[in-house]
């Protein structure tokens, strides 16, 4: 009987231990690159302007910005203060002063505005499901839109047919000298920015949660 070969049993490389990662890991890559190649093709599909969606966000913001409005001037009167939730009454108040109350009021403004066409725009990126900062801006130019329509409607037939008079949830576009002030112009265009901004991230918003349902119809069990 031979005796072994310590030199021969070195060179034999030990065997490596089987973990099964690599089979998990190409898996999890391919599962990935699905998710991908999914979402790209119903992007390119479903994806761009929905404005049947974005007029739905706008009728959201509107409605918010008349509830959130209403809210603030109950508390401002419960507490003795004029909130100065619209737009007007905004402009006023910095035209008459530019104090606290001036300050405060416009600040209560941006708020109202910015929570009221932030629901607008994750209504409208929730529904479309695709490219959110889209239905975003589809919500704010649905309010551009239907400012400008209302304002030619008043400057042609009479303030009768104003039907945002009674509305703070965007401001109207000067149709007199009267009321085309710097200062109401300037409220005009800021109370414009901060709506643009609230529906672009409320739209970004609302489309991630579309994002996060993707993700796990495609995970591993």
């Amino acid at each position: 009987m031979s005796a072994d070969n310590p030199d021969r049993r070195d060179a034999v490389p030990p065997r490596a231990p089987d973990s099964g990662d690599g089979p998990r890991v190409a898996a999890d890559g391919q599962r990935d690159t699905l998710r991908q190649d999914v979402l790209a093709r119903e992007k390119d599909r479903f994806g761009g302007f929905k404005f049947g969606a974005a007029f739905f966000g706008w009728l959201t913001a509107m409605g918010a910005a008349v509830l959130l409005a209403a809210l603030v001037a109950a508390v401002g009167a419960a507490i003795g203060l004029s909130s100065g939730t619209s737009v007007d009454e905004a402009a006023d108040a910095a035209a008459d002063n530019s104090d606290a109350v001036g300050i405060g009021s416009a600040i209560v403004l941006a708020v109202v505005l910015f929570v009221a066409y932030f629901a607008g725009g994750y209504v409208a990126g929730r529904m479309a499901r695709f490219s959110g900062a889209k239905q975003g801006l589809a919500v704010w130019i649905w309010a551009i839109v239907i400012a400008v329509i209302v304002a030619v409607v008043t400057a042609i037939a009479g303030s009768q047919w104003d039907v945002l008079a009674n509305l703070d949830g965007f401001p109207r576009i000067p149709v007199t000298p009267e009321s085309a002030t710097a200062t109401g112009i300037l409220t005009a265009v800021g109370a414009a920015i901060v709506t643009l901004v609230g529906a672009i991230l409320g739209g970004m918003a609302g489309m991630r949660y579309h994002r996060r349902v993707d993700r796990v119809g495609l995970e591993r069990p």
